[in-house]
């Protein structure tokens, strides 16, 4: 009995995820509060860099790449690493806090240019957690079960500027079980 009942729960609980659980007052408090930070990340020269290289740069595997390359690419590929390693994935890793599950930085076509870790998608051109941000606004998603870290989070991005030029945008997932603490 007590198996089914864990099972039951396990159920309910993916569910409530997946339909997109809502996010009480306490919580949106500290999503706000955090966006400061991330707003501060967003305006740090190491991501405003990175990103202008990438809206410049004509690499041939960023040319030719597709969301079914991009998904049989394995984290130890060499392009991956590259993304995980370079300057603005060391400055985000060297920022990251516990409550931080996922943080992604996109040029202005939506492709990657830098990570914590491998991204589901190559390119997030055409979402709002990509076009919002190069529109100038916050964007905040529901909470989710992330497909890419495996945590209970909730995105949110914001706008990467040069001067006050738009020029690509960051997303963060944010832990809800540890913003909930």
């Amino acid at each position: 009995m007590k198996r089914l009942a864990f099972a039951l729960s396990m159920v309910l609980t993916a569910f409530s995820v997946q339909a997109g659980e809502r996010v009480d007052t306490n919580l949106q408090a500290k999503i706000t509060a955090t966006l400061a930070t991330i707003q501060s990340w967003a305006a740090n020269p190491a991501l405003a860099d990175a990103v202008k290289q990438a809206n410049t740069a004509e690499v041939a595997t960023v040319i030719h790449m597709n969301q079914a390359w991009w998904r049989d690419l394995p984290i130890t590929d060499p392009f991956v690493h590259e993304l995980s390693c370079n300057a603005a994935a060391k400055w985000l890793k060297s920022n990251k806090t516990a409550v931080v599950s996922e943080a992604f930085v996109s040029a202005s076509n939506g492709t990657k240019v830098a990570f914590l870790s491998k991204t589901t998608y190559w390119s997030h051109l055409g979402r709002p957690k990509h076009d919002l941000p190069m529109q100038g606004k916050i964007w905040q998603g529901k909470i989710e079960m992330d497909e890419s870290t495996g945590v209970q989070q909730i995105q949110v991005a914001v706008p990467i500027k040069d001067t006050n030029h738009i020029i690509g945008s960051l997303v963060v997932g944010l832990n809800v079980p540890l913003m909930r603490e």
